[in-house]
């Protein structure tokens, strides 16, 4: 497997400085957190996206994936979630990453058929335009649809290739949801595994890989057993807890967990 970290934990890192961590601690990869605030969003000009893109390939560092806030389930028109999609979509195509991802995001006034149906038929539309430019649409397990078994019901639906799911072990997991059945569920899709650790259900402020309770190692084992040879992304979510520790001077010891969870599942 290769290994990635999200941006989401150095929010605002010059990417010169994100490439500079992921070479020094021996990561394979990024996932860019694609949003206004940050050195790659959407709205970036044509020769902005070139440099990016060729200053990750003179690294050797891979752009695993442009991690967007489109919710394909939210109420509302189809339009504009199908818009900042394609424009997700044509982001990673100039950087070279093969995923893109978003959120459920369905909301409180609807019923779980209702989000299913907004999610497959925004998905099933959105899915062309990525086979177009060569990349895939990953529905994360978040928010509306956290587990494995609500993920697949709207991906079973939409029934295309470039639409696939992304594991995130937290929310499966807060979603009452044991790793093996989240993985049998999500397998057929699965594009990328985002990895973390909490205290607790009731905190989620993000702690060193291996220092909470999340079922890393069973997760790892279900993927290793399985011959899956895809990527493990660490996802640190200081942006949402300032008083996190910072992930910059976490990153060579969750780096060796990450390779020990690694070996212990050969």
């Amino acid at each position: 497997m290769k290994l990635a970290f999200s941006t989401l934990g150095v929010p605002g890192l010059p990417l010169a400085d994100v490439v500079r961590l992921a070479v020094g601690h021996g990561f394979h990869g990024v996932e860019l957190r694609a949003h206004p605030e940050e050195p790659v969003h959407p709205g970036l000009g044509a020769a902005e996206r070139a440099d990016a893109a060729a200053e990750f390939a003179a690294s050797g560092v891979d752009v695993l994936a442009i991690a967007g806030y489109a919710r394909v389930a939210a109420p509302g028109a189809d339009e504009p979630v199908l818009a900042e999609v394609r424009a997700l979509c044509e982001l990673a195509h100039d950087l070279g990453a093969p995923f893109v991802r978003v959120f459920p995001g369905g909301g409180a006034e609807q019923s779980p058929d209702e989000a299913d149906a907004t999610a497959a038929r925004r998905l099933g539309a959105a899915a062309e335009h990525a086979a177009d430019v060569g990349v895939r649409i990953l529905l994360e397990t978040h928010d509306s649809h956290r587990t494995g078994a609500a993920a697949t019901r709207v991906l079973g639906t939409v029934g295309h290739r470039n639409a696939g799911a992304l594991w995130d072990v937290m929310h499966t997991w807060l979603g009452g949801e044991q790793p093996s059945t989240s993985y049998a569920a999500l397998a057929p899709y699965l594009g990328y595994v985002q990895v973390k650790d909490i205290a607790s259900a009731d905190d989620t402020t993000p702690l060193a890989l291996g220092a909470g309770v999340l079922p890393l190692t069973e997760c790892v084992e279900l993927l290793s057993r399985d011959g899956w040879d895809g990527w493990l992304c660490w996802e640190y979510e200081a942006r949402w807890h300032p008083d996190a520790a910072p992930l910059p001077g976490q990153l060579a010891a969750g780096r060796e967990h990450l390779g020990r969870l690694l070996n212990e599942s050969a």
